[in-house]
């Protein structure tokens, strides 16, 4: 470990011996440093200046990642500052300590390059966020929110509103106890070749890759309460998710809240976890296996498929999933007012009634830019909501003559039953 000083920063950096790794903590110094300054400010553009000058702009590429990541702003972070002072008080010590767990996090990952010996280094960032993430990859860089994952039981949660409901809970289990779990688990993320999956299927398996070959690398369980809960009620949760399979969805399943018929969030790293550990207490090259895990392609469905087939996970072959999935999703048999891609509509203010092909769940809708992009967006101006029935859904535009116009009613609308709608590309043009 080397300390150097400059000016008000203090820089660190521990390096690994034998793989080059590096931890690096410059950005919660930084962060802790342009905390004491905006607190002292009582004007808030002078805060918002102070955090991007103080912080931002001195950050590392980890905190560039994160911010990028999470779309973090110089603004969210004064708010944050600003209305939740007792739980900043209630951190800060714990998000200095990140020095100390630099043995055991290298212990850790040398463990996992001993069942994974093509491991390539990768830089872990301990950052301070905005409670978002307690860990995540970008650009090949391990980045830690410090601000959850060092968190404890004794960190205070009271002011936060609704859009953090499940921290409580999770504080509660003493994450900075598990930090190194989580480096190795993120760190298995920088070795992916993807980390975000096309269908929930793609998702959970990337997940649940990490979270089971970090158990495996350190020889203890995993600290998640996601995967005792599943083992207990598999059967149950196994049949849910059979139904979603290859669903575009993956919030019922993965970063979501335990407002759910489980009252478990994140199942999805179970069923992940689950098909990883039967594939490789099947395969009779461990070795191998632990490779396959890790180098496998989850974006390409057929080597996903053959790889969850030979897990033997499932009870009937995954193709069949795939087949009952699409059959059951929702479809737009057409618009009321007039058919799409016509090319002469009528322009000024329109109603437009969406039929659908079954009952739809009022209380999931999402649309999207088409392919040619916000310059054709066709703009709503007033939901009129769903039809009594919840087989049509009604909403206007205002349109001008001789104009082109798009909006993809996506996959967020779901039927009554819980699928996801097959996409409808809205395209019509206007008469002169």
């Amino acid at each position: 470990m080397r300390v150097k000083q400059l000016s008000t920063v203090i820089l660190i950096l521990i390096s690994f011996s034998g793989m080059g790794q590096n931890i690096v903590v410059d950005d919660v110094y930084n962060f802790w440093n342009a905390f004491d300054k905006v607190v002292q400010e009582k004007d808030s553009v002078k805060q918002v200046r102070l955090m991007k000058t103080l912080y931002i702009d001195k950050g590392t590429p980890g905190l560039d990642g994160i911010m990028r990541a999470r779309r973090y702003t110089a603004e969210e972070y004064v708010y944050a500052i600003n209305h939740y002072p007792r739980f900043w008080k209630s951190i800060r010590k714990n998000t200095l300590k990140a020095r100390q767990f630099s043995n055991e996090i290298q212990m850790g990952i040398k463990q996992l390059k001993q069942i994974y010996p093509d491991l390539k280094p990768a830089t872990i960032y301990f950052e301070i966020g905005i409670l978002r993430t307690g860990g995540t990859t970008i650009d090949g860089m391990l980045l830690i929110g410090s601000e959850i994952s060092m968190a404890d039981k004794t960190t205070v949660t009271e002011e936060f509103d609704k859009r953090y409901p499940h921290l409580k809970s999770h504080f509660n289990t003493n994450p900075i106890n598990e930090v190194v779990f989580l480096n190795v688990h993120e760190y298995i993320h920088t070795q992916q070749k993807e980390t975000i999956g096309h269908t929930l299927l793609a998702q959970t398996l990337i997940e649940g890759a990490a979270e089971f070959l970090a158990e495996l690398a350190l020889n203890k369980p995993s600290p998640n309460p996601q995967i005792a809960f599943g083992y207990k009620n598999e059967e149950k949760i196994k049949a849910a998710y059979e139904k979603e399979v290859f669903s575009p969805n993956i919030y019922n399943w993965i970063w979501n809240s335990a407002d759910n018929p489980f009252g478990m969030r994140d199942l999805g790293y179970f069923v992940g976890y689950a098909i990883c550990k039967k594939y490789y207490d099947e395969a009779v090259d461990k070795k191998y296996a632990v490779k396959k895990i890790i180098e496998l392609d989850y974006n390409n469905e057929s080597s996903l498929v053959e790889f969850v087939n030979a897990s033997n996970y499932f009870t009937q072959p995954v193709a069949t999933y795939k087949a009952l999935f699409e059959k059951e999703r929702p479809k737009v048999s057409g618009i009321k007012e007039f058919g799409n891609g016509n090319e002469g509509v009528n322009s000024g203010n329109q109603l437009f009634t969406l039929m659908f092909s079954e009952e739809m769940n009022p209380d999931f809708r999402n649309f999207e830019l088409g392919p040619l992009g916000e310059d054709y967006l066709l703009r709503i101006t007033n939901v009129h909501g769903f039809s009594e029935d919840n087989k049509s859904f009604t909403f206007e535009a205002t349109t001008q003559p001789d104009q082109r116009y798009q909006i993809l009613v996506n996959f967020g609308f779901r039927s009554k039953k819980g699928y996801p709608l097959v996409p409808y590309l809205i395209d019509f043009k206007t008469q002169k």
